[in-house]
């Protein structure tokens, strides 16, 4: 089990990830931060890069910020942010 934070930048022209901003991984989204839309798409997004399913993909903390903590099951903290930051 993972936990992972991340700093989400909404309303940007492409899902990317952008590298590190402090200890979080930068990640930015096309989806608007309303209604869930962008904590959703954060989901889809790590499970389609890590290629995992969603369930295992675990919002902590950060519902309503761009700071957000979340808990990756089946993946070491290690290898998650290996395989997030190999591709940049």
């Amino acid at each position: 089990m993972a936990i992972v934070r991340f700093h989400v930048v909404p309303n940007a022209k492409s899902d990317t990830v952008v590298g590190e901003h402090g200890d979080a991984i930068k990640i930015k989204l096309r989806a608007p931060a309303v209604e869930g839309k962008a904590n959703a798409a954060l989901r889809c997004f790590l499970a389609n890069r890590l290629n995992i399913q969603q369930r295992a993909i675990i919002l902590e903390h950060g519902e309503r910020s761009r700071h957000k903590v979340i808990r990756i099951d089946g993946l070491s903290e290690h290898d998650a942010r290996r395989r997030l930051l190999e591709a940049i």
